[in-house]
């Protein structure tokens, strides 16, 4: 096994006036699994492009354990993929596609199947090895395609958005056996994906891109409760973030209606380039409805009620103030709030609640660079 590290690694492509990846510094650990995540065009499969070879690296390095692999061919890295469209060979049974590369490699027949036979066992694929992939439901071929890459046991496994083509049910129960299988082994792994969600709950550490550019990287949990910037709050988790621009007067913060208070920490780390405005995030479950007389809270005018049996989710509006953005999300023009209320003590539609922010569970934000400011 190995470690890997992008040490300011760039990736331009021709023509392009800026970079797709921009100086990215990121070290994994041995035996961890990462997840890349961003939206759509911020980097991330570029970045496992980059480690896997497939890309040039224009500047900087990457390294798998102690050796500089920046120049060295796809082939010599040792490492495996696994790609979104399984790229099986459908002419092949399940165990020629497992034992294909050591075929090619020259391994001898006997260790061929005995690498594919303790795979097959541990991905519960020993019942269909002389099956061929179009016999196959897409989980399965999935299972393929991953005992592919084990049967080679390489330093480091790539996997670029492995789930994307399965439907919802068993893309959840096979990101499971995927991270169950990556910790059984202990193989270093770099996973791609939009999805915060499986970010979420995958990786031992997630790493967060935008426009090339490292966001933050941490624990899911540290993602989740501690965002660096107004970009990784509206982005991580499920339902987003509440987020919205408020105008600071003395202690509170003030949109509309809705009234915050702030702590003295955060009044202090006010620089004069915030214009007296604070961005505040606040998630759905961060909530206490409130009497109207509480004076510190945010009115919310329901547009709709989502009863979940365990929970229900109230979407709606700040009350009386169309004009403002205050919503989920770290997209400015968003105005729909989501708060999480017990279930069946909902009003119903076009009511309203107030809702007061816990202290502990608000977060706030400089308004000139989006970062994190003491709470």
């Amino acid at each position: 096994m190995a470690t890997v590290t992008f040490d300011k690694a760039t990736r331009i492509y021709p023509g392009a006036d800026h970079p797709s990846v921009d100086e990215l510094d990121l070290h994994i650990a041995d035996g961890e699994f990462l997840v890349l995540v961003g939206p759509s065009g911020c980097g991330k499969s570029t970045s496992l492009r980059m480690l896997a070879g497939l890309e040039d690296v224009n500047s900087g390095r990457i390294l798998i354990g102690d050796r500089d692999v920046t120049d060295v061919q796809p082939k010599d890295r040792d490492i495996a993929m696994v790609f979104q469209n399984y790229a099986l060979y459908p002419h092949m049974t399940v165990r020629e596609n497992m034992g294909f590369a050591l075929k090619i490699a020259g391994t001898p027949k006997d260790e061929i199947n005995q690498r594919v036979e303790e795979a097959a066992q541990i991905l519960d694929l020993t019942p269909y090895l002389d099956r061929k992939p179009k016999a196959l439901s897409g989980g399965q071929r999935q299972r393929v395609a991953m005992g592919r890459a084990i049967v080679r046991k390489p330093q480091v496994f790539l996997m670029d958005e492995p789930l994307s083509n399965l439907d919802a049910k068993l893309r959840v129960q096979t990101r499971t056996q995927i991270a169950s299988l990556q910790r059984k082994l202990g193989v270093t792994t770099v996973y791609v994906t939009h999805d915060q969600t499986e970010a979420l709950t995958m990786g031992d550490r997630i790493a967060v891109l935008k426009d090339g550019i490292l966001q933050q990287v941490g624990t899911p949990r540290e993602m989740y409760e501690a965002p660096a910037n107004v970009f990784v709050a509206g982005f991580i988790g499920s339902p987003a973030m509440n987020i919205g621009t408020f105008a600071v007067e003395g202690n509170h913060a003030v949109l509309g209606p809705a009234r915050v208070e702030l702590s003295p920490a955060t009044v202090a780390a006010l620089t004069p380039e915030d214009n007296g405005k604070v961005v505040i995030g606040f998630r759905p479950e961060a909530c206490d409805v409130v009497s109207e007389e509480d004076g510190v809270s945010i009115p919310v005018t329901i547009d709709l009620v989502e009863e979940l049996g365990s929970d229900a989710y109230i979407y709606g509006t700040l009350a009386g103030a169309s004009d403002v953005s205050l919503g989920s999300g770290s997209e400015e023009t968003s105005n729909q709030i989501i708060v999480r209320v017990p279930p069946r003590t909902a009003p119903g539609r076009g009511a309203t609640i107030h809702v007061r922010i816990r202290p502990d569970q608000q977060h706030q934000f400089s308004a000139a660079t989006g970062r994190r400011l003491p709470a």
